[in-house]
């Protein structure tokens, strides 16, 4: 038998639940950890960015409209499709330098960890809310609203690391633009995959794979953006990019040393959290 041609793959973005390719045009090569050519990913633009942000503000009402529970179950069916494809993404983790076991280890926490962020999507306003006392017959709530569309610089663990920023920052109600982690980003590539044949709504999740310098001075300065987690950026990038973060008032989770194997608190769902507080006559 004849050897067969190297199927060189070349992958796209990932923007309202579609796969386009970069507005440029533009590649750039991924190399596995020995430097042996694993793929091509697109090098998202200035357009993309615009484009993903425009996606995700689009879905957000729609997405915000939803029950918590409903939330809950499509954040659970997204789950239930990553332990689908474990293996791929087990052998995605491999091509970093992870051994098999450890690769394998790394890809059930990941999918555990996107289980445990689903069941709190119809838990969120009871722990969050509040009924507070008052002097007067009124009654007046407490309760969490979700900011809007919110840029994330994921981190450079490519799996357990992206899950544990992009779930939380959308099971409440916000729509993310998601910057992949630049050496590694076959396994956000693969999340997407799974996203868009869930039943998570095309713009909810939009991911950019290409070079982190160039696309988060364009997220932090962009005026539809209302929050922006850093946690990917570098830390001589993040003074520059909270500055442009000002621009509109965005909420900002700085960037800090982060285990992603420990165990995760509501600090970053409520990261990107608003409260409401209404009043309203007691009898009525």
């Amino acid at each position: 038998m004849s050897d067969r041609l190297t199927v060189r793959k070349t992958y796209k973005l990932y923007i309202a639940g579609a796969f386009p390719r970069s507005e440029s045009g533009r590649t750039y090569v991924v190399n596995d950890a020995k430097g042996a050519f694993a793929a091509n990913a697109a090098q998202a633009s200035r357009k993309d960015v615009r484009d993903a942000v425009a996606a995700a503000r689009k879905a957000q009402p729609g997405w915000a409209d939803r029950t918590a529970y409903n939330r809950g179950q499509i954040l659970y069916r997204v789950a239930e499709m990553l332990e689908g494809r474990h293996d791929q993404f087990t052998a995605e983790l491999r091509r970093s330098g992870l051994g098999k076991a450890d690769a394998a280890a790394r890809v059930d926490a990941a999918v555990d960890r996107w289980v445990w962020y689903a069941g709190w999507a119809d838990k969120l306003a009871a722990v969050t809310g509040a009924a507070n006392p008052v002097s007067g017959p009124f009654f007046n709530f407490s309760t969490p609203e979700p900011t809007g569309v919110v840029a994330v610089i994921a981190p450079d663990d490519p799996l357990l690391g992206l899950v544990s920023v992009v779930a939380p920052a959308i099971v409440a109600g916000n729509t993310a633009v998601v910057v992949a982690s630049e050496p590694a980003p076959l396994p956000a590539i693969t999340l997407a995959e799974v996203l868009a044949t869930s039943d998570l709504p095309g713009g909810v999740v939009n991911i950019l794979t290409g070079h982190r310098a160039e696309l988060a001075p364009w997220l932090a300065s962009h005026m539809d953006v209302n929050a922006i987690d850093l946690t990917g950026a570098a830390p001589d990038q993040a003074p520059e990019l909270e500055r442009a973060a000002a621009g509109n008032l965005k909420r900002v989770l700085r960037p800090a040393g982060a285990d992603w194997t420990a165990a995760p608190g509501i600090d970053r769902m409520t990261a990107f959290l608003e409260t409401k507080t209404v009043w309203h006559p007691v009898g009525i």
